[in-house]
């Protein structure tokens, strides 16, 4: 007979998975919603979370692949691959901010990016405390880590939104590559600290 730990750790591996089911399925939602937004609004900023949503893709498929077994070196290589993740999100954000400011890129006024973004930013960071929460009593760097990913996810949708209202009601442009540049220095902060084992 299972003794109450092993249920309770049972039960706490089975939200971890549905948390990145739930992270999973918003992004893949999320990835034709803002394909659509973009075009229509013109927007790097929207295309970019767009590229954002495809990396909390990856980085949720890792999770899920790490919680389906065991083993440190399991649990490394998907460390790995979530700070490749973040990697590329830091070098995509920085290169959008610049090219968005140089280009001096100003998007259309988007309804429907205003509405998604600001929707996604609160599904992040509730599914980013679940994760952090559930990584923590389960004692996983792995989910602990993604869920900062997600808090990332959430953060970056807010600065799109930040950005797309800014934009629509008082013309400023330029507010969402400088939130972008923030974002950027926070990824980089987490590639640091998960290459150096401080997960």
């Amino acid at each position: 007979m299972p003794d109450v730990q092993e249920i309770s750790r049972s039960a706490l591996l089975r939200r971890g998975i549905l948390l990145e089911y739930a992270t999973l399925g918003w992004n893949v939602l999320g990835v034709g919603v803002l394909a659509v937004a973009a075009v229509a609004a013109r927007s790097v900023a929207l295309a970019g979370f767009g590229l954002d949503s495809v990396i909390e893709i990856g980085a949720s498929t890792v999770v899920l692949w790490e919680l389906s077994g065991t083993g440190e070196e399991r649990q490394r290589r998907a460390l790995r691959l979530i700070g490749a993740g973040f990697a590329l999100l830091a070098g995509y954000l920085l290169a959008q901010s610049v090219a968005v400011l140089v280009g001096r890129v100003h998007p259309h006024h988007s309804p429907l990016g205003i509405a998604w973004t600001g929707v996604t930013a609160l599904v992040m960071f509730a599914l980013a405390t679940g994760k952090a929460r559930t990584g923590t009593a389960l004692d996983n760097p792995v989910l602990r880590t993604e869920g900062r990913v997600t808090l990332v996810d959430g953060l970056l949708a807010a600065a799109v939104l930040l950005g797309l209202l800014l934009n629509s009601l008082l013309g400023w442009w330029w507010a969402d590559p400088l939130a972008g540049f923030v974002l950027a220095g926070y990824a980089v902060r987490e590639v640091r600290e998960i290459f150096r084992g401080r997960q």
